[in-house]
Formats: structure tokens, C-alpha cells, sequence
């Protein structure tokens, strides 16, 4: 299928031509005519799929300039409503559409002068909630309203959010949910505000037949000696080490800069400007290793991972899918290694008893040297017996 056949508006053509897209991707092919026709529509793609290009179709071709705020689009992070704002921008070029992003971490002052004059606004839901409380914003006009990684949101606590968001806008809406998964609460949702809602899937965009996934088991002690010693040996493609937690991501940050390994980090408790800077330095490729916690993993546009390294194992399984989800995409081969030592046994033991379908093979601790901490590694209780992850391995 070709992008002629969905009936696009000259002005959006020549905007996807200019981009250099050519052809649709597998959720654009099976959502976009649905959204140009006006349906309420549930889609299930992975992170990186072609969403934003999806709905942004329905964005540009049905606002008219000049009318007020008639578009609204959520997103869980900062950084995805940035990057959305920029592609809807790149659509919208030939039109003149107002796009504008709001979102918490920066003065509200701008953003208050901005929605004034907006057709469109792309939103995480705490910042729109101070809008729409401070009387700020006008959702009277909105006719199509967007929920992008919808459940991301969830499980980030939104939910509540969410459901106050949609309330304030009109009833007769079109509403579109984006998901690289689709649980029982977005179901839920949809019942409560859809109206007869078309649900389209994607396959996912890794290719399992390219993709590698092991483990190290050590002592927690050596847990950084170890992702050390796997970086220094590492050459091509970019690196995403994941960890669950700030304390633990500014732990790794700091001991690869003391042993001469160039990173950058990223996690929630940065400002917007820090943590935006640090996605383009590594998306430009100037430094090969990021260090964050899940906020990079979801939905965020980053081209060439090669490896990515899960310093601690996520509690929720599907947090591991999105981890992945970051390296062996568009035919590119991708490597994860995941590191244990015995908190994360029944984490990893989760992950494998819902994915059963996931070789990860065991590897043998390579010969080491030590490296000294130069802060203190960040502590779990643990609240499991020590064989635990032995007597459900099934390997």
C-alpha cells in the first residue's frame, strides 16, 4: 500500500514526501484510514512503529488554522511530547498549524501564552491537570484527543489523570489510543469513552531471530566490575544500560566516567534542559553509552542500540519487553545482556515464566578485574529465600 491510497491532502503528501517516508508502516497501513475517517480507534504497535506519523495524519488534515485548540495529544514523558511536537511539526509545515508542547519541569508562564494561540497541544497529564485547573486552557473545542503510550500512563499512576483529562473535553470527540501493549485498564476505557472503537495491531518491530539475550549471575559486588569490563569491549553502536532507579543510574554514570568510559545518564530527576540535551548527544552519536531509568524506554525515537545492558531487572515484565524493544529494530541485529546477582532472581524468574518464548542464555563470568566503587552502590532488601531463582530456573 502506498501513502496515495489513504486520500491525504496535498500539503501532508508533500510534508511525508519532504520527510522521505515512502511507504507505510504495518500501524499506518492499518490505522490511518480509520483515523482520516473520523473512528475511535485502539492501536497496538511497538514503540518506534510509525505511530506518531499515524495519528498525526488525523491531526493535520482535519484542524483549520486560526480556530482555537481542536487537537490534543497525551504522552507519559517530556521527552515523547517533545519529540511528537517536532513530528507533527514536520507535517504540518505547508499548513500553518500552532503546535505547541506543555509539560512540568519549565515555567507554566510560556506555556499560558502559547495554549492561547495553539490549534494543537501535545501534553503529559500532571502539567495539562495545572492548566486546565488554573483555567488556562480551553478543551471546549477539542475534536479529536490522543492518548500516545496510554499504557505507559498507567503504569506511571496516571490513570486517574487520564480519565479527568477526557472529561473535560467534549463528549463528541474523536479518541484514538496508542499502546505498545494492551491491558485490561485500557480496555476498561475504552468501554467507558469509545465509541465503537476499531482495534488494529501491529507485529512487533524487534525481529526475535536477530535479537540475543543472556545473563551473567555474580555477587552483587561484582556487578560493576563486570558491565565494565563488557563496555571496554564493546566498539559499535550505541549502549543503553537500564536501571530501576535514579540513585542507581547516578551510581553507574559516575564509576564509568571514573574509569574512562564517556555516558551520559538520563532519569526523572533531572531539569527538562539537562535531560533533553543528553538525548541529543546521544542520538547524534557523540557519546555511545546512556544511563537511565525506564523514562528512555518508552516511546522515544533513538536509531542504531546495539546493546543494551539491564543493570537491575524491572519488577514488571513488560517493562523488560519495552527495554528490548530498544536494539534489533528495522532488520538490525541487537544484543541484551542482562546482569543478576540474587536481587534480581525473582524478577528474572517473572520475566521468564511470561515470556516463555525468550531464549536467554546463561554465560560464564569472564576473568575481571575489580574496579572500586567510587560511591556507595545502591541497596535492596530482599524479601525472598536465597535459592529462590535456582529452583525455578528452568534453563
Amino acid at each position: 500500500m502506498k501513502f496515495e491510497e489513504f486520500n491525504l491532502s496535498p500539503q501532508l503528501m508533500d510534508a511525508i514526501d519532504e520527510i522521505g517516508i515512502k511507504e507505510p508502516t504495518q500501524i499506518q497501513e492499518l490505522s490511518i484510514p480509520h483515523i482520516i475517517s473520523g473512528k475511535d480507534v485502539i492501536g497496538e504497535s511497538a514503540t518506534g512503529s510509525g505511530k506518531t506519523l499515524a495519528f498525526g495524519c488525523g491531526v493535520i488534515d482535519n484542524i483549520v488554522p486560526g480556530k482555537g485548540l481542536q487537537a490534543l495529544i497525551l504522552a507519559p514523558t517530556r521527552e515523547l511530547a517533545e519529540q511528537i511536537k517536532v513530528m507533527l511539526k514536520q507535517l504540518s509545515y505547508k499548513k500553518q498549524i500552532r503546535i505547541t508542547s506543555i509539560y512540568g519541569g519549565v515555567s507554566i508562564t510560556p506555556q499560558i501564552r502559547d495554549l492561547s494561540r495553539a490549534d494543537v497541544a501535545v501534553a503529559t497529564p500532571g502539567r495539562l491537570l495545572d492548566h486546565i485547573q488554573r483555567k488556562t486552557i480551553n478543551t471546549s473545542r477539542i475534536s479529536l484527543l490522543v492518548l500516545d503510550e496510554v499504557d505507559c500512563m498507567f503504569d506511571m499512576g496516571f490513570i486517574d489523570d487520564v480519565e479527568r483529562i477526557i472529561r473535560s473535553c467534549p463528549p463528541k470527540k474523536q479518541l484514538l489510543c496508542f499502546s505498545a501493549t494492551i491491558s485490561q485498564n485500557i480496555k476498561r476505557l475504552a468501554n467507558r469513552h469509545m465509541r465503537e472503537p476499531i482495534e488494529v495491531s501491529a507485529k512487533k518491530h524487534v525481529d526475535p531471530a536477530k535479537l540475543k539475550q543472556a545473563y551473567y549471575d555474580v555477587p552483587r559486588a561484582l556487578k560493576l566490575s563486570l558491565l565494565v569490563h563488557l563496555l571496554s569491549q564493546k566498539s559499535e553502536g550505541l549502549s543503553m544500560i537500564f536501571c530501576n532507579t535514579r540513585h542507581t543510574v547516578d551510581f553507574i554514570s559516575k564509576n564509568l566516567h571514573a574509569n574512562k568510559i564517556r555516558s551520559v545518564s538520563i532519569h526523572g530527576g533531572l531539569s527538562q534542559n539537562k535531560r533533553t540535551n543528553t538525548m541529543e548527544i546521544f542520538n547524534r552519536g557523540e557519546v555511545n553509552v546512556l544511563v537511565c531509568t525506564e523514562v528512555a524506554a518508552r516511546g522515544l525515537h533513538i536509531e542504531n542500540v546495539a546493546h543494551i545492558y539491564n543493570y537491575d531487572i524491572p519488577k514488571d515484565a513488560k517493562d523488560y519487553v519495552h527495554r528490548i524493544g530498544r536494539t534489533a529494530r528495522a532488520g538490525e541485529e541487537g544484543e541484551v545482556i542482562n546482569i543478576l546477582s540474587e536481587q534480581d532472581y525473582d524478577n528474572f524468574r517473572r520475566i521468564k515464566s511470561e515470556y516463555r518464548e525468550f531464549s536467554i542464555l546463561k554465560l560464564e563470568k569472564p576473568y575481571i578485574q575489580r574496579v572500586n566503587a567510587i560511591m556507595e552502590q545502591p541497596f535492596r532488601r530482599q524479601s525472598f529465600q536465597r535459592n529462590s531463582f535456582h529452583r525455578y530456573n528452568r534453563y
